[in-house]
Parts: structure tokens; sequence; C-alpha cells
């Protein structure tokens, strides 16, 4: 892996010494294929790791487990909590929730009584508004008319029976003067014709107050019962509404308290279900690993509400998470073929390709090395191992680009400065500084876009005495500008 390697710490004096040339190990500059890959180091973990944690409330304790690193298929219990308060609680709540709805029935019924009621309270009003209507409707169009009609018929009548008994008077009176009729005959007839005018007058009379009293009074009174009837259907329509609401609020009351109980005991039914922990797909059995200050995960274990008391990695799928340094995050791309080898099982190789590279720095690593930026990445292995399990060491070159015909050197022959990439040339017994441009990289090679050419030695380390200052540039550099005196 490549790291920026810069001129620094130098020894005074020239990088030629008096005493004669010293031998420096060089490489030379190779042309042909070059593999650009990054290897990284970590660990075999389940593509699906499914977490269980405790999910009754408050802490309960572990009555069973089955043993660590079991094989389970989907469903089998797991792990057994203690729900013994719970059962014994679920019985009350039985008990209470039977009540609950009881008094539910009890008022429902009641409230749709009340209803029955008001609707026929309501029904009765208005029918009394009707018939208070209908009455007017019949005094105005019928009655009304028909009386007076009665009151000039008996005033015709009255007139008719006067005229008449005024006649047989005056008559009378000739006969009693020529002594055909007695003196009580003839007070007869002028009684009969005086109560005749009397009887006329009285029917003119009633005539009168009827038509000037009666009839506006009677008309008045209807008109009345016509109002009062609209205004006792209003108090019936108000009243019944001020009556249901005490029954609808008593049977919205009850319908929560019925509710309340019903989900106390779904609650509990949960909970008690909750107890019992089942695995939800086939894999091994891994126990939670918890503080060194508490007991490990066992039978008679306390456990608090969500806290994890193991896990199952699916046996379905691997992946290998790696750690990548920052200086080469910027090569790896999601999807890249990777090679994956297992310590635990030689000479496998297994085909991978890269599923996940993190945005952030891992930061347990962070905690060992503030240094050191890794981030985290998963491979996911597509031809699997039999012998694969969780945990497992392992390593992985993922496989950034394959260049088919390219010059390139050693990492060790690079080396950085402010004013750029160079590396020393030894070219007829002297060392030669040659800028050169860089390309891809590997842990052990880079590749050299320019500035050098194939078979030319490279140098491994810097000439002993190095000092940028005093290096004199070649003859193809002589134009370009001298090396600044470091500040």
């Amino acid at each position: 892996m490549l790291v920026s390697l810069a001129v620094a710490g130098v020894l005074p004096g020239p990088w030629r010494s008096a005493a004669g040339p010293v031998a420096i190990e060089g490489a030379p500059v190779r042309r042909g294929p070059l593999r650009i890959a990054v290897t990284a180091s970590g660990a075999l973990q389940a593509a699906e790791n499914v977490s269980l944690t405790s999910g009754v409330e408050g802490r309960t304790t572990v009555l069973a487990l089955v043993p660590e690193g079991s094989q389970v298929k989907k469903g089998d219990v797991v792990c057994e909590l203690d729900a013994t308060s719970m059962v014994e609680k679920r019985v009350q709540q039985n008990i209470s929730l039977g009540s609950a709805e009881a008094a539910l029935v009890k008022a429902s019924q009641t409230f749709e009584i009340q209803e029955s009621q008001n609707r026929s309270d309501v029904k009765k009003a208005r029918q009394a508004i009707t018939f208070a209507e209908q009455d007017l409707t019949m005094f105005l169009e019928g009655e009304r008319a028909s009386e007076l009609e009665q009151a000039r018929q008996t005033i015709d009548l009255a007139r008719e029976e006067a005229k008449r008994a005024g006649s047989n008077l005056a008559w009378s009176e000739k006969l009693a003067e020529k002594g055909f009729l007695t003196a009580t005959e003839l007070d007869a007839d002028r009684i009969a014709e005086q109560r005749a005018r009397v009887e006329l007058e009285q029917a003119e009379r009633d005539a009168d107050l009827l038509e000037r009293f009666r009839l506006p009074r009677r008309e008045a009174e209807l008109r009345n019962a016509v109002e009062e009837s609209q205004q006792e259907c209003e108090r019936v329509e108000l009243q019944a509404k001020a009556r249901i609401v005490d029954f609808e609020s008593n049977l919205k009351a009850c319908q929560a308290i019925r509710d309340l109980e019903k989900e106390k005991l779904e609650r509990l039914e949960t909970q008690i279900d909750k107890a019992r922990i089942r695995a939800p797909s086939d894999g091994f059995v891994v126990y939670a690993q918890r503080d060194w200050d508490e007991s490990p995960i066992r039978e008679g274990t306390e456990v608090r509400e969500r806290e994890e008391i193991m896990s199952i990695p699916s046996t379905d799928g691997m992946v290998a998470e790696v750690k990548l340094h920052e200086s080469v995050l910027k090569q790896v791309q999601l999807g890249l073929d990777c090679v994956v080898t297992i310590d635990a099982l030689t000479g496998a190789e297994l085909q991978g390709r890269v599923s996940f590279v993190a945005m952030l720095p891992d930061q347990t690593s962070r905690w060992m090395n503030p240094n050191v930026r890794l981030y985290r990445a998963q491979i996911a292995i597509t031809t699997p191992h039999p012998g694969m399990r969780p945990g497992m060491s392992c390593s992985g070159e993922i496989l950034i680009e394959e260049l088919p015909d390219t010059l390139y050197v050693p990492v060790q022959a690079i080396f950085r400065d402010k004013q750029g990439t160079f590396c020393f040339v030894r070219q007829n017994g002297e060392v030669k500084r040659r800028d050169v441009a860089v390309g891809r990289f590997n842990e052990l090679w880079v590749q050299l876009l320019s500035g050098v050419e194939e078979g030319e030695i490279a140098l491994l380390s810097a000439p002993l005495g190095f000092d940028a200052t005093t290096l004199a540039p070649e003859p193809d550099d002589a134009e370009k500008p001298a090396t600044p005196e470091p500040q």
C-alpha cells in the first residue's frame, strides 16, 4: 500500500562523499502487466444476523436456553423467560374484563331505551303541533263560518217566531173584542208574543257576542295552542338531547373502560407470548456478550427489557468485514470483484464482490490508534464454502484494475516533497533526481506514467546525506527553474 514518503531529516553536507562512491541498491523500472488490488484483513460475518432481545417489561429471569452454537430451525424455541407473575395477572384481568363488558352491555341497553323514549317524546310533541295546526285550520276554514251561519239562522227563526206571535196576538185581540176569546186565552197569546220577542233579542245578542268576542277568542286560543305546541316540541327535543348526553357519556366511559381492560389483557397475552423467544430464521445460536461487571447469559440470569440475549447468524450467506486505510478508499468502489482467503480453510480462495463501504471511519479503530483512519467495508462472498463460520479470520483482495502493459517500480522507490513526486535514478555511476507522474498502485508496486524509461535503475532509498538544495538538475531539465531554498 502506497504511503506518502517525504524527504525529511536529511543529513548536512553534499550527497556525494569525497571518500569514494557508495553502492546504493535499486530496482529496475519494469514493463508488463500489473494487477492493482487492495488487501485488507478482517473476519467473517453472517450476511443476516438477527438479534434476539427480551420483550418482557421490566426485569425477568432466564428459565431455559438452548446451548450456544446449536443449529436451530425457524420457529424453534431458543429461550424461555419467567412469566409466572403475568400468568396470575391474566386470570385477574379476565375477571376485570368480564365486569367491564357487563357494564358496557347495561349502559348500551340503557342508552338504546333512552333513545327510544326520546323518539317517542319528540314524535308526540310534533304530533301535537300537527293537531293544533289542524284545529286552527278547521276553525278558520269551517267552524267559524258555520257558527256565524247558525247564529244568523237562529235570529231568522226567532224573527219569524216573533212575527207569527205578533200576528196571533193581533188576531186574538180582535176576537176578544167580539167576545170569541176569553181573557185567559188573550193573555196566553200576549205572553207568547213577548217570549218570541225576547228570544229574538237574545238571538241577536248571542250573534253579536259570537262575532265580536267568542270567535276572535277562539281563534286566538287556537293560534296560541299552535305556538305552545311548537315551543313544547322544542323543549322536548332539548330535554331529549340533554338526557341522551348523560347516557351517551356513561356509554363512552364504559366502552373506554372495556377497551382499557381488553388492552391490558392483550398486553399480558403478548408479554406471555414474548417470554418464549423463537428463532426467526435458520442459523446458529450465539450468546450476547455482556459488560465485564455483569454475569454472562445463562439459565437463571436476570435480563432487562430490550436487552440482547442472543443472536442467530443466518447460514444462507456470509460476508467478509474488512478495514480499509483512508489512502486507498477512493479506489474501492461497490461491485468490484474480490478474492477472499480464510485462515482456517487452507488453500480455499472464495470469490466475492464489494457490497458496502462506510462513509465515516470506524470509531473502534480510532480508540486503538487515533492517528489511523480505517473504514469498514463488506465483501459479499458469492462462492460459499461449507466450512465457513462467523468470526473466522480472513483476508480480502479487492481487484481494482488489471493493467495489461505499463511501467512500474516498487513503492519504496517513490518519494514526495513540496516540489512533487520524484524518484532517484542511477545513471553512469551518478544518482539523479527524476520527477515522475504516478498512476495506480498496490501494496508493492506503483504505476509510472512519465519520467523514467524501462530498464533504468530506481533507488529504493534516498542517497546518504541527500540535500534537496544541492541536487543539480539533469541536462534535459536545464530550462526548469532551480529548486527554491527551503524556508
